[in-house]
C-alpha cells in the first residue's frame, strides 16, 4: 500500500503546468512620476521646470493674437499689448485655479476654441465703415470683451451651482477615453504641419526632443530664437495690463450667444484636460464636485479675459498637460512658479517679447510630443474597461471615428467655401451650430457619453464600463485621498465644502 501510494505520488510529480501570463494590474494613480501633485521638487529644479511651463504656454499665447490682431486692424504695437495682456491674465487665472479651483497643476491659457466665434465678430459688417485701423481694432476688441463677459456666466453658473458635478457623475472610464484622447490627438493639425512650415528647423528639433526625452533621460535645455514677428521692437519696457484698457465693452445679443456656445465647447474640452492633468499629476481620479468647482473658476477666468481684453477666452492648456508627462513632474508648486513667470514677463514687455519670438516650427515640434502624451493619457483609462465586449468596442470605435470624421467634414467645408455647412443670414446662429462640430474632443466626448449612458442599461455592465473603479471617488469624502489632493488652502473647505 505504501509503495502504491508512492507510485501515485510519483505520477503527480510530472512536468509543472506552465504559469499563465497575468494582465498588468490597473492603477488608480499614474506610477513612475518623479514628483506628484503635493510634492515639490528642490527649488532650483522647480524654478527651471516652472520656466519650461512658461515657455511652452507661449505658443498659444503668441499664435492666437498674431492671427487675430491684424484682422482687427491692429499693428505690431497692439499685437504686443494683447500678448502681454493674455500672458498676464493667464498667470493670474493659473494661480486662481491651482489655489481655489481644482487645485491641479493645470495652466489656464488661451484657447483655439474661441477663435472661429472671434473671427465672426471681426467680420461683422458694423465695423467695416471705420477708416482708422486703430479705432476699428478698439471697437472690435470691445465687442469681443462684451461677448466674453456674457459667455463667462455659463461656466460660472454650471460650475458653482454644482450642475456640472451632476453631469460628471455619469462619466465612466469608458466614456472618458474618447474625450481625453481627442483632447490631445484632435490637435494633430497643430503638430507636424507646423513643423513642416520650416522643416530645416522643426524636424531636427522634433528628432532631438524624441532622442533626449526617450533615449537620453537627463534634462537638457534647447533654445532657438528669431524676431520675425516684430514683437521685440513694439513691446514696451514696462507695462501693467489693466481692466477696460481698450475702453468700455460693447454688447450684442447674438454674438454673446455664439460666444456662450464656444464657452460650452471649451468647458467639455477642459473637462477632458483636467482628467488628463489629474492622471499625470499622479493624483486620484478627480471627484465630480472638485471638477465642477474648477469649471466655476474657469468661468471666472473667461470673465477676467473679457474685462482685460485678451481677444480670446480661457481654458486648460493641453500642451502644458503634456509637459507634465514629458518631465514626469506633476507638482502644483511648479505650475504656480510658472504663473509667476507669466505675470513677471508680461509686465517687463521687452523680456517677454524676447522669449515670445521663438520660431513657430519649434513650438509645433513640442506640440507633437505634448499632444501625443495627452492622447495616450486618455487611452490609459482602457485599463479599467472590459475590452472583450462588443458594447465596449462599439462605443469606443464609433465615438472616436465620429470625433475625427465629423470635424473633418466641417473644417474641410469651411476651408473650401469660406463658411460652415450651416450658413444662414445670422452669423451668430451659424457659429452656435458649426463651432461644436469643429471640435474633435467635443464630438467624441458627447457621442461616447450619450451611448455609454443609454446603451444596454444593465447593472451587470458596470464593470465593463469601469464604473466600479470610480465609485469611491463619486463623492468627495468617500476616499480620504481626495482630501489629500484636492483640499482647498487656508481651511476653506469648512466654508466651501465639496460633496
Amino acid at each position: 500500500m505504501a509503495g502504491g501510494g508512492g507510485g501515485g505520488g510519483g505520477g503527480g510529480g510530472g512536468p509543472a503546468k506552465p504559469e499563465e501570463p497575468q494582465p498588468h494590474p490597473p492603477k488608480e494613480q499614474q506610477p513612475f512620476i518623479s514628483y506628484c501633485m503635493n510634492s515639490p521638487p528642490p527649488w532650483p529644479e522647480a524654478i527651471l521646470l516652472g520656466f519650461q511651463h512658461y515657455i511652452v504656454m507661449l505658443g498659444t499665447t503668441v499664435l492666437i493674437p498674431t492671427a487675430l490682431v491684424p484682422q482687427m486692424g491692429g499693428g505690431n504695437e497692439e499685437k504686443a499689448k494683447v500678448i502681454q495682456t493674455l500672458l498676464f491674465v493667464a498667470g493670474l487665472n493659473t494661480l486662481l485655479q491651482s489655489l481655489f479651483g481644482t487645485t491641479l497643476p493645470a495652466v489656464i491659457g488661451g484657447s483655439y476654441t474661441f477663435v472661429p466665434t472671434t473671427i465672426s465678430i471681426i467680420l461683422a459688417g458694423r465695423f467695416s465703415d471705420d477708416g482708422d485701423p486703430v479705432k476699428r481694432f478698439q471697437r472690435i476688441m470691445r465687442a469681443i470683451q462684451g461677448s466674453l463677459i456674457v459667455a463667462s456666466t455659463l461656466q460660472i453658473v454650471l460650475g458653482f451651482s454644482g450642475l456640472w458635478r451632476n453631469v460628471a457623475r455619469f462619466l465612466s472610464p469608458l466614456s472618458a477615453v474618447p474625450l481625453v484622447s481627442l483632447v490631445g490627438f484632435g490637435l494633430y493639425e497643430l503638430g507636424f504641419p507646423g513643423v513642416a512650415k520650416c522643416v530645416e528647423i522643426g524636424l531636427p528639433e522634433l528628432l532631438i526632443l524624441v532622442f533626449i526625452s526617450q533615449y537620453f533621460p537627463p534634462k537638457t535645455q534647447n533654445s532657438c530664437r528669431t524676431d520675425r514677428s516684430g514683437l521685440l521692437d513694439a513691446a514696451p519696457w514696462i507695462r501693467i495690463p489693466y481692466p477696460f484698457q481698450w475702453g468700455a465693452p460693447s454688447f450684442d445679443a447674438g454674438e454673446a450667444f455664439a460666444m456662450m456656445m464656444a464657452s460650452f465647447v471649451a468647458l467639455v474640452e477642459s473637462t477632458g484636460a483636467f482628467i488628463a492633468v489629474s492622471r499625470y499629476a499622479s493624483a486620484t481620479p478627480i471627484p465630480p464636485a472638485v471638477l465642477s468647482r474648477g469649471v466655476g473658476w474657469q468661468g471666472v477666468a473667461i470673465l477676467i479675459s473679457g474685462l482685460f481684453g485678451t481677444v480670446n477666452g480661457s481654458s486648460v492648456s493641453v500642451e502644458n498637460a503634456g509637459l507634465l508627462a514629458l518631465t514626469k513632474v506633476g507638482s502644483r508648486t511648479v505650475v504656480q512658479i510658472s504663473a509667476g513667470f507669466m505675470i513677471f514677463f508680461s509686465i517687463l514687455g521687452k523680456f517677454g517679447a524676447l522669449f515670445a519670438s521663438i520660431p513657430a516650427p519649434i513650438i509645433a515640434a513640442l506640440y507633437c510630443l505634448f499632444f501625443a502624451y495627452v492622447g495616450a493619457g486618455g487611452l490609459s483609462f482602457l485599463q479599467f474597461c472590459n475590452l472583450n465586449t462588443f458594447r465596449t468596442k462599439f462605443i469606443l470605435g464609433f465615438s472616436i471615428f465620429m470625433g475625427l470624421s465629423v470635424p473633418q467634414y466641417f473644417n474641410e467645408y469651411t476651408a473650401i467655401n469660406g463658411y460652415g455647412p450651416v450658413h444662414t443670414g445670422a452669423r451668430w446662429f451659424n457659429d452656435i451650430i458649426n463651432v461644436p462640430f469643429q471640435s474633435e474632443a467635443f464630438v467624441a466626448g458627447f457621442v461616447a457619453y450619450f451611448l455609454d449612458n443609454t446603451l444596454h442599461r444593465d447593472p451587470t455592465i458596470r464593470k465593463d464600463r469601469g464604473k466600479h473603479w470610480w465609485d469611491k471617488f463619486r463623492t468627495y469624502g468617500h476616499d480620504p485621498r481626495s482630501a489629500e489632493f484636492y483640499a482647498l488652502p487656508f481651511s476653506l473647505n469648512k466654508y466651501f465644502p465639496s460633496v
